[in-house]
């Protein structure tokens, strides 16, 4: 079974549109828990535009699997390290982006990422690194001592033609079965929606699917715990 974690921070971007207390993404998390989400993931951004320090807390509290979304900001590590959730995702992050542009550049800050990659697992924390499909990413990331990868499956989402959308379909295959032979666990997310992720799900060695604002955008319509349990269909289909 092909597991998913529901990304919330989309709905705690409603709630600081209007900067009140509504939607609450911490009954956003226990209705997806409850509709069959395997994992919890928010995304603690240095400039808090959505998720907030106190909403991590609470997720912690009520959340079975927590899988916290954070660059390698010192002051965010050691947010990370105090709260101690059970899975920690590094991501690249820049101010002015809408999302998360690409995966984290392990190969060009190696150092950087290992030192906190050994901060998080001294903290009994499970450490994941948000990558590009690529061998040289996936062997820095090995070298980091992470358990997890996750691959950006961005460019296969946002292909325009068959041609382009089956050749980053085979990127990320190939790179499945390169990062489970030399000895990473693999999980996968960014831009999946109803339409293409079931061609990620049929990968061999693919653990867990991480989704947000495609589940989100469709809870608009049908709710949200029948949005998630869609996409559970779909993936487990």
């Amino acid at each position: 079974m092909i597991r998913l974690g529901v990304n919330i921070d989309h709905v705690a971007t409603l709630r600081q549109a209007r900067g009140g207390v509504i939607p609450d993404p911490i009954e956003a998390a226990l209705i997806c828990q409850r509709a069959g989400a395997d994992s919890i993931v928010a995304h603690l951004r240095e400039d808090r535009r959505h998720i907030q320090d106190k909403d991590i807390i609470l997720l912690k509290k009520k959340i079975k699997r927590f899988n916290l979304e954070m660059s390698i900001n010192p002051g965010i590590v050691d947010i990370a390290c105090s709260l101690k959730p059970y899975q920690a995702t590094l991501v690249p992050e820049k101010r002015q982006e809408l999302t998360t542009e690409g995966g984290l550049d392990v190969v060009l800050h190696e150092g950087k990422i290992k030192k906190v990659v050994d901060k998080l697992k001294k903290n009994n924390i499970v450490v994941s690194l948000f990558i590009d499909p690529e061998r040289r990413q996936i062997d820095a990331s090995r070298k980091s001592g992470c358990e997890f990868i996750e691959l950006h499956t961005g460019r296969y989402a946002d292909s325009k033609t068959v041609g382009k959308r089956k050749l980053h379909l085979q990127e990320i295959v190939e790179a499945t079965k390169y990062a489970k032979k030399v000895g990473l666990r693999v999980n996968a997310g960014h831009g999946l929606n109803y339409q293409n992720v079931a061609s990620i799900a049929r990968i061999p060695g693919m653990e867990e699917l991480n989704i947000g604002h495609s589940i989100v955008s469709y809870a608009v319509f049908v709710g949200l715990e029948e949005a998630i349990r869609q996409m559970v269909d779909l993936i487990n289909s």
